[in-house]
């Protein structure tokens, strides 16, 4: 099956990465200094030499160990709204990856995803809530309090490593690309070492994954991506199903930190397709889309930023529902009891 020739991998790094092979090694005394900085970091703050600040609502980081994507921002989604249906008012926070604003920002369904990157306008659209961002998720979250006063808990995207932002509940998500040669940036994929799970409140394992680590009695949780129908990209409101879609010429387009997966669960769902993977956060161009014929096929991710595009053939999105057990909401929850104010 031919695919796109772009690489899906940060600089190819996760071939790399994959096993303690000589280049590996030969990042390895690299990878020393950068664990010994990072340790150095999570002290001075510890100690309160770096100062960390709270927000007036209690705040939930989501986020990972290593480089790439693991499924944070469908966990969020997922949060975000069994939250809501539990009648709490969640507000959301990240960086906005690859986006231009190096101000905090609020975002909305219609912003421009090159601005406040990509993640960001998804989980707008996905969810409803309230989302800023800024590099410095503090001034974010104090930013969307004082925008939304009647928000009551804040959700951070993939913050973990950003100690400025007090947090009350860590968790920390995993794919089954695990932890590969369990090495630190950057002869390995891990921006902490792994001992940094000693601290967290509940591991998330995305689909097949396994704990990397001894849970040491904290609470672990099984994650499934479930997309079960396509809406065209600019009209939602018109879906189908892979049978409408069988016997016609396929083309998968996924600039996510994991495309294979998106790959294999268009298989999973009858569909023979064209892969074309991309670097994760992918700004696309039309010419690079303009396959001869057929249907693309896409994430929401990357629809997002399809959507600002004049494409010539017709594009339909698989949205993707995170189904998480045990109840996560609920856990949270009876965490933050009792949670006071900053």
């Amino acid at each position: 099956m031919p695919r796109n020739r772009r690489s899906a991998e940060p600089g190819g790094l996760i071939a790399v990465w994959r096993q303690r092979g000589p280049l590996a090694c030969l990042l390895f005394p690299i990878s020393l200094v950068f664990r010994a900085l990072v340790a150095l970091r999570q002290v001075a703050y510890r100690i309160g030499l770096i100062a960390s600040r709270g927000v007036s609502v209690p705040v939930v980081v989501i986020g990972n160990l290593t480089v790439g994507g693991s499924g944070k921002t469908p966990l969020v989604i997922h949060l975000a709204s069994a939250l809501r249906a539990r009648g709490r008012c969640p507000g959301i926070v990240s960086r906005g990856y690859r986006g231009t604003t190096r101000r905090v920002a609020a975002v909305t369904a219609g912003s421009d995803p090159a601005v406040v990157g990509d993640e960001p306008v998804m989980l707008a659209r996905s969810t409803g809530c309230p989302v800023f961002v800024g590099r410095d998720r503090t001034a974010a979250a104090i930013a969307l309090l004082a925008a939304h006063p009647d928000c009551d808990v804040v959700l951070c995207d993939d913050g973990l490593q950003h100690y400025r932002l007090k947090r009350d509940l860590e968790l920390a998500v995993f794919d089954e690309r695990g932890v590969m040669n369990g090495w630190c940036l950057p002869a390995g994929p891990l921006r902490e070492p792994l001992t940094r799970l000693a601290r967290i409140d509940g591991l998330v394992l995305n689909g097949n994954a396994v704990s990397p680590a001894p849970t040491l009695g904290r609470p672990v949780f099984s994650m499934r991506l479930q997309g079960r129908y396509f809406s065209r990209l600019n009209d939602p409101r018109t879906t189908c199903d892979a049978a409408d879609l069988a016997g016609a010429e396929l083309h998968a387009v996924a600039g996510i930190g994991a495309p294979q997966r998106f790959f294999d669960t268009l298989r999973a769902m009858g569909l023979d397709v064209v892969e074309h993977a991309f670097p994760d956060h992918y700004q696309y161009g039309v010419d690079e889309l303009a396959f001869a014929g057929g249907v693309l096929l896409t994430t929401e991710k990357d629809a997002v930023k399809l959507a600002r595009l004049s494409l010539p053939l017709p594009v339909w999105v698989l949205p993707v529902a995170a189904e998480v057990s045990p109840d996560l909401a609920e856990f949270v929850l009876e965490k933050l009891n009792g949670c006071s104010s900053a």
